[in-house]
């Protein structure tokens, strides 16, 4: 396959701030569990306050073939040097081109309305899913500790559970937002690569490794045996992202703290929050919309 070449554009941060304003007024509103507004454009709940960084990304941002990009869906970010955001503050996002080269770009934006200029790039992009009913309380906990709306009345849990069930939810459905990324690793494996949290978390040396052949770096059997992948699975290790001092501290954007980011980091702690019959309804979803596709979690 001929290899596309993709030109870098500056984002255009000077577009009337009414530009996408006619396409919003027609769009489906809801109320999110934290009281935020949400938006339903081409069938995906998207944050309101994004909804114009998200189309002026998709508008403007262009991608380079050396480009990498990590997209998490388990409301787990992992942030560090390098690794930059696509979307912005409210009206504006940051331009791209000030980005050193190779860039590393994170986002929540759904396969289907990633800019064209990624999905037709040769830009490598990496996955990282979880168990709903992880995704589901770490989610909650996280807009519950930053409180977005600042004079909001959040939803009680089993309401916010029961419209995560429904799909209306930040960049949801998720399934649909899972299914999106694991068919387009089954048709082009080379540029993208789907995991899951769990796997990371249980053996972290293979999927270092995994992650390393994927991206084109293989480990030699020199850095092997000098313990290379051990090293970089201690500094990459939630509990040692964790204890940095800037995850501590500060925050993002002047929205989001820091240490919000990291919470427990564990696999399965849904039980603490959630009874069995929560866990058999998020099961049946699964069953029901990801029938054939090959992609199971375990609950």
């Amino acid at each position: 396959m001929e290899k596309k070449e993709c030109s870098s554009a500056e984002v255009d941060h000077s577009s009337p701030k009414d530009e996408f304003q006619e396409l919003l007024q027609t769009l489906e509103h809801q109320t999110n569990w934290d009281g935020q507004r949400l938006v339903k454009y081409e069938g995906i709940w998207l944050v309101e306050l994004l909804f114009r960084p998200i189309l002026s990304a998709q508008k403007y941002f262009k991608a380079k073939d050396t480009d990498s990009s990590t997209h998490f869906q388990s409301s787990q970010v992992v942030g560090g040097p390098g690794i930059q955001s696509l979307l912005g503050k409210g009206e504006e996002n940051p331009d791209p081109e000030s980005f050193p080269e190779p860039r590393i770009l994170s986002t929540h934006i759904p396969f289907e309305i990633l800019p064209d200029s990624i999905r037709e790039s040769d830009c490598r992009i990496i996955y990282i899913s979880r168990n709903p009913l992880d995704i589901f309380i770490s989610q909650r906990q996280f807009l519950l500790e930053n409180k977005f709306a600042k004079d909001a009345v959040p939803l009680e849990l089993d309401e916010a559970f029961d419209m995560f069930c429904r799909g209306i939810t930040a960049y949801g459905p998720f399934w649909d937002h899972m299914l999106g990324y694991w068919n387009a690793h089954l048709k082009n494996p080379e540029r993208f690569l789907f995991l899951k949290y769990e796997d990371l978390k249980g053996d972290i040396l293979s999927n270092v490794k995994k992650i390393a052949e994927f991206m084109g770096f293989p480990f030699s059997p020199e850095e092997e045996k000098q313990g290379v992948v051990e090293q970089i699975s201690r500094l990459c290790s939630f509990e040692n992202l964790k204890n940095l001092e800037v995850n501590k501290s500060g925050n993002v954007m002047g929205l989001m703290k820091n240490s919000s980011f990291f919470r427990k980091g564990e696999v399965g702690d849904w039980v603490n929050y959630l009874s069995p019959e929560m866990a058999e309804r998020i099961k049946n979803i699964m069953e029901s919309k990801f029938q054939g596709s090959g992609l199971t979690f375990n609950i």
